[in-house]
């Protein structure tokens, strides 16, 4: 072992997701661009939530990038008004102090809950727009996210703090996309984000392995929304109905909210897309070493047995519970360095080594869901390279996680379910599978909304 590797947004599972899947094509066999792909995933998936939402498969916070949809208007040619690009590593004081402006101002700003909270993360390309008279700070404005924005006013007695809602159009859309090279590339000529193609990896995660199994000339259709306003799209939303056919077959899938509230994602015939398992706990590039019995390890120059799946990933890269399940086993453990050991019930065991570090989530004792972070990618223990080592046991004996037969899921729809189901889902698969224009004309107005 090297050893022993509005409706504006509610979706994403992880392992797409924490499945990362950097390359999403044939690429994993590019290392290096296989890591550049592994960074962007990162960032694709800080600005995502989970796709669904019982239960959650994991958190994450914005949808968009703050600052990332225009700027607030301001006077052109003011000569006291400013807009501040973040850099990597800045802090809103340190902005302050760059621009001259009164950090006593910045304390009275920040003590506001409903600023603070709004100011608390900064990330590089982040605008904050200060209007001043001699560096106090006179009006304040930063873009949260495509839908909202923080203004602070001085006031006789000091500030005050409010966000404004911007209104908005949701639009369905529809596109269709074919991979020659990677499934970014394929998603970027089809005209959506980074994002939107995680939502769809994570919806057929458990049907399809995205780092493995994707082949040129896979291909996928998506019916989708995005949030319009005053003529300028502002984010894309939820994916309503998607295909992908992968090697020849055909996978489909339908967003549906039931009658108690709950929002999942379904086959045309009622089953839940969400599995008790799905194969990858991680966004990695490249299986760098597989199950092999008789492999040649690394570092001790003995043919000694690859009990697990070796997946290289940088040094941080989230680690997640393929399953639901408890942990038993949390610390250093021989050559497997940092490790971790879930189990899952019904004899199977899943173990996670060389990690640089463990997640809370992931105390002894303590049960975890499909979907929570327990660790992070290291290179611990006899490990050449940061890597993640998983094994997959039955009773004790090592499989293959990759080949294993996995526990089914995807429980039906309740039988009171299934007429409003046909019903409403009906149009969106007609439009699914609708030829014709994919271009912004297809699209089709609807109210603004929230949730």
């Amino acid at each position: 072992m090297a050893e022993a590797l509005p409706a504006r947004n509610r979706g994403l599972p992880w392992f797409v997701t924490g499945l990362g899947i950097p390359l999403l094509s044939l690429g994993f066999l590019l290392p290096d661009s296989g890591y550049e792909q592994a960074l962007r995933l990162d960032q694709a998936l800080v600005e995502v939530k989970p796709v669904f939402t019982l239960p959650l498969l994991f958190n994450s916070t914005d949808l968009v990038n703050a600052g990332g949809f225009g700027d607030p208007e301001i006077g052109a040619g003011a000569p006291s008004a400013l807009r501040m690009k973040v850099r990597r590593g800045d802090t809103l004081e340190r902005l302050f102090r760059r621009e001259g402006l009164d950090t006593a101002s910045l304390a009275a700003i920040t003590a506001i809950p409903e600023a603070r909270d709004s100011l608390r993360i900064l990330r590089p390309g982040d605008e904050v727009t200060v209007r001043h008279e001699g560096g106090r700070v006179q009006e304040l404005t930063r873009r949260v996210d495509a839908f909202r924005t923080l203004q602070v006013t001085a006031t006789g007695a000091g500030y005050d703090a409010r966000i404004v809602e911007l209104e908005y159009q949701t639009r369905s859309m529809r596109t269709a996309g074919q991979i020659d090279s990677s499934l970014f590339a394929a998603a970027a000529r089809a005209g959506v984000s980074d994002g939107t193609i995680m939502k769809l990896t994570s919806i057929f995660a458990s049907d399809i392995d995205f780092v493995l199994d994707l082949r040129d000339g896979d291909r996928f259709t998506l019916v989708y929304e995005e949030m319009w306003s005053d003529g300028a799209k502002l984010a894309e939303g939820e994916i309503l109905a998607a295909e992908f056919v992968n090697q020849g077959k055909t996978y489909r899938a339908v967003r549906y909210q039931s009658s108690d509230g709950r929002v999942g994602y379904y086959t045309p015939e009622g089953l839940s897309m969400r599995k008790a398992w799905v194969r990858a706990p991680l966004a990695f590039s490249r299986v760098s070493s597989d199950f092999n019995p008789r492999r040649r390890h690394p570092i001790l120059n003995t043919i000694r047995a690859h009990t697990g799946t070796d997946y290289a990933a940088p040094t941080g890269t989230p680690i997640r519970a393929p399953a639901d399940g408890k942990v038993v086993f949390r610390g250093r453990k021989g050559g497997y360095g940092n490790a971790v050991i879930l189990e899952h019930g019904g004899g199977i065991t899943t173990l996670y080594g060389h990690l640089s570090g463990f997640a809370k989530t992931a105390a002894n004792g303590r049960r975890v869901s499909q979907g929570d972070v327990i660790g992070f990618v290291g290179a611990t223990g006899l490990a050449t390279a940061p890597h993640l080592h998983y094994e997959y046991r039955i009773n004790g004996r090592y499989m293959n996680p990759r080949t294993v037969k996995l526990p089914e899921g995807g429980a039906p729809l309740a039988a009171g379910e299934r007429m409003d189901f046909l019903r409403a889902t009906r149009p969106l698969l007609d439009r699914l599978e609708a030829g014709g224009s994919m271009l912004a004309a297809d699209a089709v107005a609807r109210p603004a909304q929230r949730s």
